[in-house]
């Protein structure tokens, strides 16, 4: 074969050798794109009929929660308050260091901006604010057709709790709805049916001449949770239950008086119910919920006969706050003849009282006393007494506190 010939030869099979290799290469790479497309229109089925498991599990849940919100309104009629638009986070309390505000405080643009600046410059960072009063108005306008119908709207200081709320927001103050429960003169006044009954006929009133809801009445526990759900949906992290208890003098309130549906059941059993239903009814607003006790509750062994049992109630909420007021104890408490006078000491004495009985306690709620920030009796108090008792608290391993003063003037010098 001549040169020229084997040179055509071997050309003639390079290129064929070429072809075939550039067909091979073009089919693999067809194949492998054919593949990674049949992947991507895999994963795209599989995301779409992921969303669309989302999507009908998003309708089933709404239609669930509008059903139950049905089932609620059909159930409460008055007392009725909706269900929020979708279940909430549960809040994560600060350590909390407040101070109380009354509504007419709320209410007060100046005033209220005082005690915010307060706030913004010191270690205080929450405020426990009057939503249903001493005298059992509401301190904003209700939505709750009862709270209408008992003219509990009759005295709105809070203009808007939208706002409102938004502006201690803005300035990371955690808000706690105070609540004060069976005494209500306003509901008793305009619902007899409600209210503490005297034997001799007609409404039991105390001494000052206040008439009180009936505690055993399932109605007044409706009322007051609709308040707290209401609360919760206007913004508010946690429910304090203030006046929680029958009223005090208990023997001579139970001469003089009855109580309709009481049936057989103790006074402390009839608080710790009400606030067992109070949490159940409250599960769907997820707020903190948090009771007020009198201060003697850390170290007695009864309910004083006003259904205050600290091992009772602690269990049925999450925060307890005893009023270990030194100036509300008796000569002899804490062996002191004029307590007072010792507030380091006094409340050192109560809380490691509180501290003993939660040892005999399975599940027991996070103690946050109310201390003294006011005068009553001498000696007269000053920022100085608010420390002996901070100081007092935290020798105890506790941190959070609240500073009660009826007329919201706090002992600033020591605060700021």
């Amino acid at each position: 074969m001549k040169k020229a010939d084997i040179i055509s030869v071997f050309l003639l099979s390079l290129i064929i050798v070429t072809a075939i290799s550039l067909v091979y290469t073009g089919s693999t790479q067809t194949i492998a794109s054919i593949q990674r497309q049949t992947k991507a229109d895999e994963l795209l089925q599989e995301k779409l009929a992921m969303r669309k498991a989302e999507r009908d599990k998003t309708i089933r849940q709404n239609k669930k929660w509008a059903e139950k919100d049905k089932k609620l309104k059909e159930e409460l009629k008055e007392y009725y308050v909706p269900l929020p638009v979708c279940k909430p986070h549960k809040p994560e309390p600060p350590e909390v260091k407040g101070i109380y505000v009354t509504g007419n405080m709320a209410g007060s643009t100046d005033h209220f901006n005082h005690l915010v600046d307060l706030l913004d410059s010191s270690e205080l960072n929450t405020m426990v604010i009057d939503v249903k009063d001493d005298n059992g108005l509401m301190t904003y306008k209700s939505n709750i057709q009862i709270i209408n119908d008992v003219g509990a709207n009759s005295d709105v200081r809070i203009k808007d709790i939208h706002s409102f709320m938004n502006n201690l927001d803005g300035h990371n103050i955690y808000p706690i709805a105070r609540i004060v429960t069976f005494k209500d003169r306003n509901l008793s006044a305009h619902r007899s049916d409600l209210s503490i009954q005297k034997k001799t006929g007609g409404i039991w009133r105390d001494h000052k001449g206040i008439s009180w809801v009936n505690p055993y009445d399932k109605r007044v526990w409706d009322y007051d949770i609709a308040v707290a759900k209401e609360a919760a949906l206007n913004g508010f992290k946690e429910i304090q239950f203030d006046y929680v208890r029958f009223p005090e003098n208990g023997a001579r309130v139970d001469a003089e008086a009855f109580f309709p549906g009481k049936d057989r059941k103790s006074k402390e059993d009839c608080i710790a119910d009400f606030l067992t239903y109070a949490r159940e009814q409250l599960k769907d607003y997820n707020v903190i919920i948090s009771a007020d006790v009198f201060g003697l509750t850390t170290s007695v062994s009864d309910d004083m006969d006003i259904g205050q049992s600290w091992k009772k109630i602690s269990p049925e909420v999450e925060y307890i706050s005893p009023m270990i007021y030194p100036s509300h104890y008796t000569a002899g408490n804490y062996g002191f003849s004029n307590p007072n006078a010792h507030p380091y000491e006094v409340v050192d004495g109560a809380v490691k009282d509180a501290l003993k009985k939660d040892k005999n306690i399975k599940k027991s709620a996070v103690i946050r006393p109310w201390i003294q920030d006011f005068s009553l009796g001498q000696p007269r108090y000053s920022g100085q007494d608010v420390l002996k008792q901070i100081k007092a608290l935290k020798n105890n391993g506790i941190n959070g506190y609240l500073l009660w003063n009826a007329g919201n003037k706090y002992s600033e010098d020591v605060l700021r």
